[in-house]
């Protein structure tokens, strides 16, 4: 039973969190990019990209619920919820998710509504938003090399 849901939880991680942080990252960019002097041709491109990155960020991040979820359930299989290295990933993820929950997704939906109205975005706003999606990423590869290297390892590595 624990290698079905240590294999559900990575697979889980991969799929929901890992198109998150890459569509987290090119937003700031693309919004940049999207400067709406024109109705159509590439700046209506660079805001349809824009809106599908929003989208993809907002779904795989609820679908993201299941990996804490399948972490814990296997953490609990395996006898680890006291370990450290599992309380700081814990930690980490929580921090990542409230990152993620609230300054990444509602900067995103304010550039988003901003450019679907045809207003510009101010580049102050892309860089903060940035900085943020930055911190996000880096907290979850944080968790990931935790969750590799993890100290007492049952692995022998």
């Amino acid at each position: 039973m624990t290698k079905l849901l240590l294999s559900l939880h990575v697979l889980a991680a991969v799929i929901a969190v890992g198109p998150v942080t890459v569509a987290a990252g090119m937003f700031p960019p693309a919004a940049r990019r999207a400067a709406p002097a024109e109705a159509d041709g590439p700046v209506a491109t660079a805001v349809t990209t824009v809106t599908l990155l929003h989208r993809i960020c907002r779904v795989y991040a609820r679908a993201g619920i299941a990996v804490p979820v399948l972490g814990l359930a296997t953490a609990l299989a395996m006898g680890v919820l006291d370990d450290g290295w599992l309380v700081t990933s814990i930690g980490l993820t929580a921090a990542a998710a409230g990152i993620l929950l609230a300054f990444v997704l509602p900067r995103q939906d304010e550039i988003v509504e901003r450019l679907g109205g045809g207003r510009p975005v101010d580049r102050q706003d892309t860089v903060r938003l940035a900085m943020f999606t930055g911190v996000f990423n880096l907290l979850w590869a944080t968790v990931t090399v935790l969750m590799i290297v993890r100290p007492g390892s049952t692995t022998g590595t």
